[in-house]
């Protein structure tokens, strides 16, 4: 699913990133998980098997399309996907600091991008401003157990970690961030539990 575009210029040091163009970010969508599972990835038992079914498709695609391809999870240095993510218009910092895209939520999964020489008009983004700036109740905030996320940061890791440790954790392991989840715009990610519960593992692997 495109995430959004831009038309980007250097980010800072150490990893300027492309200049010119056109840059068109990628994630997954509600159809994403069953496809997988189909995949060689999910089947082989190595490590890492979304990064390598990104690796294998997207690539695939920048050179059936002669383009450049940057992904989220190599490095250092890493590509800047969150400022190029906010400058696509089409993602916003939301008050838990997670990034909160108009049409996904927080149920967001960046797997790369891909640069093409080539300036491609962009249509203007959905929304004008952030959607969290009309959502009164913030339950992205009010959701967390673990009281984690605070409005305007820092995220206290330790205290999710924490919390993901004992027993009433499994709420989250099993299908997901409470928080992300409550989210009023995560409905449109269609993300299923066995999906997010995956991306749990990899980030709470204690």
């Amino acid at each position: 699913m495109i995430y959004g575009a831009l038309h980007p210029c250097p980010a800072p040091a150490p990893d300027p990133g492309p200049c010119g163009g056109t840059l068109v970010l990628l994630g997954t969508d509600a159809s994403f998980w069953p496809l997988f599972k189909a995949a060689p990835e999910a089947r082989d038992g190595s490590p890492d098997p979304i990064d390598r079914w990104s690796l294998r498709v997207i690539g695939g695609l920048a050179a059936e399309w002669g383009a450049q391809v940057h992904y989220p999870f190599t490095g250092p240095p890493y590509a800047p996907f969150v400022a190029w993510a906010l400058a696509s218009g089409r993602a916003f910092t939301s008050p838990s600091q997670m990034l909160v895209h108009d049409a996904l939520g927080l149920l967001i999964s960046y797997r790369g991008a891909l640069h093409f020489a080539d300036v491609f008009d962009i249509p203007p983004s959905p929304l004008a401003r952030s959607p969290c700036e009309t959502c009164p109740e913030r339950p992205c905030l009010a959701a967390c157990p673990a009281h984690a996320l605070v409005d305007g940061g820092p995220y206290r890791v330790a205290a999710c970690h924490d919390h993901l440790d004992r027993p009433e954790g499994s709420a989250c392991m099993d299908r997901g961030c409470l928080a992300r989840r409550a989210c009023p715009l995560s409905a449109g990610a269609g993300r299923r539990p066995e999906q997010t519960a995956h991306h749990m593992r990899y980030f709470h692997r204690r």
